[in-house]
């Protein structure tokens, strides 16, 4: 479209479409409006409103509203403190009122001062795309895609988000299964650093630094269940050893790798045991040694 749309000024547009066939457009600029469109969908239709009831201190922006159960949500990124937070509103209606209803995703521990998203629901699931600086951690603009699963309450209220670097989909456990990206990890003991600080596009490596420190990685599948073998790519000042169990009742042991080369990285295998079919969570925890640095394992 050669010119923007008439009687809209702002940044960060998004446009819901409701059950009706009817499109509104959401923009902020110091505050978040909303226009109906026409149906040629590049003429609003009336004049935009600003949406009344949001926070009347610290930067709004970024707005992305979807509807659910007859529930209109408006989401969007609020300086409460002193950087970003996603938040959100409901109503009865696209246009509003909106009530403030809570805060979906806290400010993050990168300390990124942006946090710009959206959701969608996908075979019956609800997910968060959102960034952080992964891979740029001095200088936040260069923004790195982050994803986790979101759940509704019975009453249509939003559960807090609690961020993982694991992200969401299934990874096959014959691939190299990249365990710095965690579903959740031990209080001490566990730092992510990158391969190779050059390069940041190498990826990350996990340290283990003291024994019983341990990741949780979701979502492994194992297919049938004929793995052999447990490759891990790792290397250590000393000698170490990792265990590999399910996450789940019995704990299962699937494996354990000793590291004891104290030579650079190095691919370090072990028999398989109890391998499962399916998908399962494991658990990756060092037993004894010193600090082992992990940059992959696999089930082959």
């Amino acid at each position: 479209m050669p010119t923007y749309i008439q009687g809209v000024l702002g940044i960060d547009p998004n446009v819901l479409i409701d059950k009706d066939g009817t499109a509104y457009l959401y923009y902020s600029l110091g505050k978040i409006y909303v226009a109906k469109l026409k149906p040629n969908m590049t003429e609003i239709d009336g004049e935009p409103l600003v949406i009344d009831n949001l926070p009347t201190k610290g930067l709004l922006e970024g707005p992305f509203a979807f509807e659910r159960k007859g529930t209109y949500y408006l989401t969007y990124p609020h300086v409460e403190n002193k950087i970003e937070r996603l938040e959100y509103a409901t109503s009865s209606s696209p246009m509003g009122p909106f009530k403030q209803a809570g805060v979906i995703l806290d400010e993050s521990e990168s300390g990124c001062w942006t946090v710009h998203h959206s959701i969608l629901d996908w075979k019956g699931q609800s997910y968060l795309f959102y960034h952080d600086r992964d891979l740029s951690p001095a200088f936040d603009k260069n923004r790195s895609i982050r994803a986790d699963k979101l759940f509704f309450n019975a009453d249509g209220s939003i559960q807090k988000v609690k961020p993982t670097l694991r992200g969401v989909g299934l990874v096959d456990a014959k691939s190299e299964i990249q365990i710095d990206r965690y579903s959740e990890k031990s209080a001490e003991g566990i730092a992510i650093s990158f391969v190779d600080e050059s390069n940041p596009h190498a990826g990350w490596k996990t340290t283990f630094s003291n024994a019983k420190s341990w990741v949780r990685f979701n979502e492994v599948d194992f297919g049938r269940g004929k793995q052999k073998s447990i490759k891990v790519r790792a290397k250590t000042g000393a000698s170490s050893t990792l265990e590999i169990h399910l996450d789940s009742q019995d704990g299962r042991l699937l494996g354990r790798v000793k590291i004891d080369d104290k030579t650079d990285w190095k691919i370090f295998s072990t028999s398989a045991k109890n391998i499962p079919k399916g998908v399962h969570d494991i658990v990756v925890t060092q037993t004894r040694g010193d600090a082992i640095e992990v940059d992959w394992l696999s089930f082959k």
